[in-house]
């Protein structure tokens, strides 16, 4: 969210459950959120705002860190069970559904059995920091994406990329 923000120009306002911008491209307006509350009750903050915007659960993508994805890799579903993901779990309950898509961005696993919260808090290493700009840049196309050509077409696109 930041780097698609920040590439436009726009900034991010403390609001109610998160910080809150729009961003507009190709004639669509992007409401981008980054939840503050933890992230295994972000639903609260998705419901939120999606009730307050009215946003259909079709145009919902939420973005989310992959322990089961290797580092660098993206993968962009329809909809799906949480996988043991405690945000996506959450998101699920609040909305009654786990028919909403979500863009997978793959952290790895690189940690030793118990160090999966320091891992995941914790700073990239100087390998990992090189594969970043290009993850990060393909999730901002995914996110384009999906709001200007859909979900299917999208998926056929990037999850085919190497």
């Amino acid at each position: 969210m930041d780097a698609l923000a920040e590439a436009s120009n726009i900034v991010f306002s403390d609001q109610r459950y998160g910080w809150i911008t729009e961003y507009k491209f190709k004639g669509r307006t992007f409401i981008l959120l980054k939840p503050s509350t933890f992230m295994n009750l972000s639903g609260k903050a998705v419901n939120y705002w999606m009730q307050k915007e009215s946003i259909p659960i079709e145009n919902l993508l939420v973005v989310v860190d992959d322990l089961a994805l290797p580092l660098g890799s993206v993968r962009l579903r329809a909809k799906g069970s949480d996988a043991g993901h405690n945000g996506l779990k959450n998101i699920a309950l609040m909305l009654g559904s786990q028919d909403y898509a979500r863009l997978r961005v793959g952290i790895g696993d690189n940690f030793r059995q118990g160090q999966q919260i320091d891992y995941v808090l914790g700073e990239w290493d100087k390998q990992e920091k090189l594969e970043l700009p290009a993850m990060i840049d393909t999730s901002v196309e995914i996110i384009k994406s999906f709001a200007t050509i859909g979900i299917n077409q999208t998926m056929t696109f990037f999850n085919k990329r190497k």
